[in-house]
């Protein structure tokens, strides 16, 4: 793979992150909104495709894996946390947990693509 390209994935993977984060507190707080989350969605493909070109042209080492993985789970989170509150749950206990951990974990996986885990 090219450098060029790799540039590309590396920088559109970034950017997306940033836009992930971004929406999902948008949509957090407005999330009777419809529009939001089909953008979250959006970019979350754009991480996904981005990441998984990155990993093809770093050839798969286990630290990237390991964050993909993470980074999967972090998407599982956001969606579960949006799908509580637009049926009225955010409330509770366990939608407060839920908060925490994808909060330790995206700090988790973007410590890990800055190279300091």
């Amino acid at each position: 793979m090219s450098d060029k390209l790799l540039n590309i994935f590396v920088q559109s993977h970034a950017g997306s992150w940033a836009f992930i984060v971004i929406l999902f507190i948008v949509s957090a707080i407005f999330y009777r909104q419809k529009i939001t989350p089909m953008i979250l969605r959006l970019f979350y493909l754009i991480m996904v495709v981005s990441g998984v070109g990155m990993l093809i042209g770093y050839s798969f080492p286990a630290k990237y894996v390991v964050k993909g993985i993470i980074a999967i789970v972090v998407i599982g989170l956001m969606e579960m946390i949006l799908g509580r509150m637009k049926r009225g749950q955010g409330r509770e206990s366990s939608t407060k947990i839920l908060f925490a951990v994808w909060a330790v974990l995206i700090i988790t996986v973007i410590m890990m693509g800055f190279g300091i885990f």
